[in-house]
């Protein structure tokens, strides 16, 4: 696939040393040994998917772009997003999957916020500077087990795949913009597990080491009525995208004084 243009920036992606890294929510006992993510920092190329952008597929290279169209100002206020905007993304989701049935479980709202995790809400943090992917073939069905308990073994007799529907609040997006690696371009063995590590449980996420293969694509200067769709994890093993690596990078073509990115991504898991 041909890109018109490409910016070259650096992705903080993870080192493969054989063991997993680990990311804590709480200050660990100061005997334990740390293995943090993100150390492995690579310049890349990252182009410009707008020239193409009616042909990625979320099946091949694990996202796309598409409008949004449903309009909504409340995303400061916490239950209007659940009760009002939580549907225009499943309505989004349905039409453009196929999927029978969606179920939104969580949001997150993106900002510059200091890395301090005292600084942070449960739905205002950072942007995340680190290739990952938000599930692993352990960790995706276990969130339908954790969501729908009831219906969870039913349900994962039958395909299921969760998106993350990423668009910008109310404005363009000048700083900070989302980089999608081309799932395509990588292997299996690119995802590394990383541990969650809680307090009363631990969870997991891939990120992803450094290939030279690994095609990188941004959408710059989206607007808010447009929309990335991700997928983060499928049950199918039928040869489409499973898993997509992402990333928000340090765009060096930011004007100066360009306004500070603000977008929602919101998690959904897609039953078909």
């Amino acid at each position: 696939m041909t890109m018109a243009t490409s910016v070259r920036a650096t992705l903080n992606y993870t080192v493969d040393n054989g063991v997993a890294p680990d990311y804590y929510f709480y200050e660990p006992d100061p005997d334990v040994k740390l293995n943090p993510p993100g150390t492995d920092l690579r310049e890349v190329d990252i182009h410009d998917g707008w020239p193409s952008a009616d042909r990625f597929s979320v099946d091949r290279e694990g996202f796309e772009i598409r409008p949004f169209g449903a309009r909504f100002d409340q995303f400061d206020d916490d239950a209007s997003i659940k009760s009002a905007f939580y549907g225009q993304v499943i309505d989004f989701v349905r039409r453009t999957t196929g999927a029978r049935r969606v179920e939104v479980f969580d949001h997150t709202i993106r900002k510059r916020l200091p890395a301090d995790l005292k600084a942070q809400t449960t739905v205002q943090r950072p942007a995340v500077l680190l290739v990952h992917s938000d599930y692993t073939v352990k960790s995706g069905p276990q969130r339908v087990r954790d969501i729908v308990p009831d219906e969870a073994e039913a349900l994962l007799q039958r395909r299921v795949a969760f998106f993350n529907v990423w668009k910008p609040l109310y404005r363009r997006v000048e700083e900070l913009p989302l980089a999608m690696c081309d799932a395509t371009t990588h292997d299996p063995q690119d995802m590394l597990r990383m541990d969650l590590k809680y307090r009363e449980r631990t969870g997991e996420i891939y990120v992803m080491r450094w290939s030279p293969h690994h095609r990188w694509v941004y959408f710059p200067q989206m607007e808010a009525d447009q929309a990335l769709l991700l997928k983060t994890y499928d049950s199918e093993t039928d040869g489409r995208a499973r898993f997509m690596g992402h990333t928000a990078f340090e765009d060096p073509t930011t004007a100066p004084g360009a306004p500070k990115r603000e977008s929602i991504e919101v998690r959904t898991m897609a039953f078909f």
